[in-house]
């Protein structure tokens, strides 16, 4: 299953976690892992390319995603909850293999 973190302060997004795999199907053909990747991955990659980087941390590595919010900045904050809302949706499609947790 892939659990999802969410954490705010002060009702801010703060922090996005994402860890396991979903084992929907065999590695190759697993659609819901696929979805999942390809949202934090492209998340990832639109802060690099708009030259964002400075405002947040990011950790990836096989089966884990952790990106922090380092200073509050709008367009990273946009992206940010584009993906949590994205992992949200996912779950409401696929209950048996994501798992969103909202903390704060």
């Amino acid at each position: 299953m892939i659990k999802v973190k969410t954490s705010y302060h002060r009702d801010l997004l703060k922090e996005i976690t994402v860890s396991g795999h979903a084992n929907y199907k065999s590695k190759g053909e697993d659609i819901v892992c696929a979805a999942v990747s390809t949202a934090t991955i492209l998340t990832a990659n639109a802060i690099e390319h708009l030259k964002l980087n400075q405002f947040v941390d990011l950790d990836v590595s096989e089966g884990y995603f952790k990106i922090s919010l380092k200073e509050s900045q709008d367009i990273v904050l946009g992206l940010l909850k584009n993906l949590e809302y994205t992992l949200f949706e996912l779950e409401k499609q696929y209950p048996k293999y994501i798992k969103n947790q909202k903390e704060g």
